[in-house]
């Protein structure tokens, strides 16, 4: 059972039904995320095909200035949203957006994306499988009033090849970034009868909300095909997002990068892991930017020069990285870190498996990662969890975390100051 060091959100509310039956082998191979060579297993996912929030895989929150938490999640098959008004401790009726069966994307670094203003209007984004070939379609659906309904799900690009692992922020002005993995080259390559190793990192902005897009563009025609984007607002008005590329020689090291809507900034390479592989890691990087512009970084690789999940910060939007500093301890299970930022606030947390227990740990930085705590648990589960998330209310920091035992959980990290 989960064991949490911060007062603990009573039990949250069923949404759509109990436990099924098995979820499928395929499922658990799309998701299985500790699969790197030198790494145990955690436990598979518990008996589940329903479409409620207890059988999820992911789930996604987003929290509007008005304290409404919206959260997307997959189960069953299907994509649904449902919202609390009470920071995650009962939830509204939840709404399915899009039901396919064992053809939604569930892996490891998939997970719905959603975001909304502070009128109503909600975008969500999520991916499935085409064909057998892992072939995928990003669909995005639309709501106006605040996730009670939504439009029909719509493929986000007209293009026929693979698209995949959906990142979606909210910008400033109102915009809305989104970027993802995209097989276009490696399909138009193939048609000319060569072969080029993963996929590219793609972009595009909407002003209307999610309405319409600007057309697509490649930040990176060859990047990693397996693992998630991450993505942060820069300061200065642009979007920074950090990415697995792939280098001459198929190495396959995080590089980061700059992007405006007039502009698209010079692909930088975080660190030389020479992380030389084939397969595919399904472990993506994240991002955070303090109010300063420093841009916050935490990655996992297995490469020659170092291996297990590591912390670097640049203060020149990426065109230099500070050394690497290992996140955990040496030989221990570490896996997705994830960063949040506010003003010069730096929080990270992640997961380390000890062979039967999972562990979510915290480190905060209050002078832009100059300095860090002492590694804190913040809860632990013996059976199957999603990825923790970090989320704010203004100066409130919350982490988001999903696991099969205690189910959705929203845990305040910190108080008003």
């Amino acid at each position: 059972m989960s064991k949490n060091l911060f007062p603990k959100l009573p039990s949250k509310a069923l949404l759509l039904g109990a436990l099924g039956c098995v979820v499928s082998a395929l499922s658990w191979a799309q998701m299985d995320h500790s699969s790197h060579a030198g790494m145990m297993m955690p436990a598979k996912p518990t008996a589940c095909t329903s479409t409620s929030l207890d059988c999820a895989n992911g789930a996604t929150p987003f929290l509007t200035t008005d304290g409404r938490l919206l959260l997307a999640w997959t189960a069953g098959g299907s994509v649904s949203v449902a919202q609390s008004d009470d920071m995650g401790k009962s939830f509204g009726p939840a709404v399915i957006i899009g039901e396919h069966g064992k053809s939604l994307d569930t892996g490891a670094d998939s997970r719905p994306q959603i975001v909304a203003d502070d009128r109503g209007n909600v975008f969500l984004a999520y991916a499935f499988f085409k064909d057998s070939n892992w072939n995928a379609q990003i669909n995005v659906a639309q709501s106006s009033d605040w996730g009670h309904t939504f439009s029909t799900p719509r493929s986000l690009v007209n293009d026929g090849s693979s698209q995949r692992f959906p990142s979606v922020i909210k910008r400033p002005d109102g915009s809305i970034f989104i970027a993802w993995i995209d097989k276009r080259l490696v399909a138009q390559a193939k048609k000319s009868g060569h072969s080029v190793l993963g996929g590219s990192i793609a972009y595009a902005f909407s002003n209307d909300g999610g309405d319409t897009f600007s057309p697509e563009r490649i930040a990176n025609e060859s990047s990693c095909e397996c693992c998630r984007i991450g993505a942060a607002n820069d300061p200065q008005g642009g979007v920074a997002i950090i990415y697995r590329a792939i280098f001459p020689g198929g190495v396959r090291d995080h590089a980061s990068q700059i992007i405006s809507q007039t502009a698209m900034g010079k692909v930088q390479r975080v660190s030389h892991d020479e992380w030389k592989t084939d397969a595919c890691p399904h472990h993506g990087p994240t991002i955070a930017v303090s109010g300063s512009g420093k841009m916050h970084v935490a990655w996992f690789t297995q490469g020659k020069a170092r291996s297990g999940v590591f912390y670097a910060n640049s203060n020149n939007q990426g065109a230099t990285y500070s050394k690497p500093i290992r996140i955990g301890k040496e030989g221990s299970n570490v896996s997705r870190p994830y960063l949040l930022a506010l003003g010069s606030s730096i929080w990270l947390v992640w997961k380390e498996f000890d062979g039967i227990n999972t562990t979510i740990y915290l480190q905060q930085s209050s002078n832009d990662g100059k300095t860090w705590s002492t590694p804190k648990q913040l809860s632990q589960t013996n059976g199957y969890s999603d990825h923790p998330l970090l989320i704010n209310k203004g100066d409130l920091v919350f982490l988001s975390w999903l696991t099969r035992a205690d189910g959705y959980q929203l845990i305040p990290l910190n108080s008003n100051p």
